[in-house]
């Protein structure tokens, strides 16, 4: 009978490691990303020739063809107060999603009011069809 010492075993390597840095990656992901938030109505984006605008921000006036405004959970001349400050303060400009069908009349008064209260700059969003 042949006694032979018993061979050893390689490590077993733990895979805790690696799921630790996963979930933390997944929280670290899960707090810094921004969820837009759902528009307040549906608008048709005007069709332009060149790229697309400024995609969906939480600085994002809404202009309803029949001349209705939100900006976040403000409508109506609030919305249109409340885009005026974020517009002012900010140094990125404010993005205007007007519907296509909006006369171009009360989109012009909208900018002009826009321009009294003291933004410099709105980016009007397109759709680049």
């Amino acid at each position: 009978m042949r006694l032979d010492a018993p061979q050893p075993r390689p490590p077993v390597e733990s895979v805790t490691p690696m799921i630790n840095v996963v979930f933390l990656l997944l929280i670290f992901f899960l707090m810094t990303a921004t969820i837009a938030p759902p528009a307040p109505f549906e608008v048709e984006l005007p069709a332009a020739e060149a790229e697309p605008g400024a995609a969906e921000t939480p600085r994002t006036l809404h202009l309803a063809a029949d001349g209705r405004m939100a900006f976040g959970d403000a409508r109506g001349e609030a919305a249109l107060h409340a885009a005026a400050e974020a517009g002012r303060d900010a140094q990125t400009p404010l993005a205007l999603r007007a519907d296509g069908a909006i006369e171009a009349a009360a989109l012009a008064r909208v900018l002009t009011r826009l321009g009294e209260r003291g933004v410099a700059r709105a980016d009007i969003v397109v759709s680049g069809r």
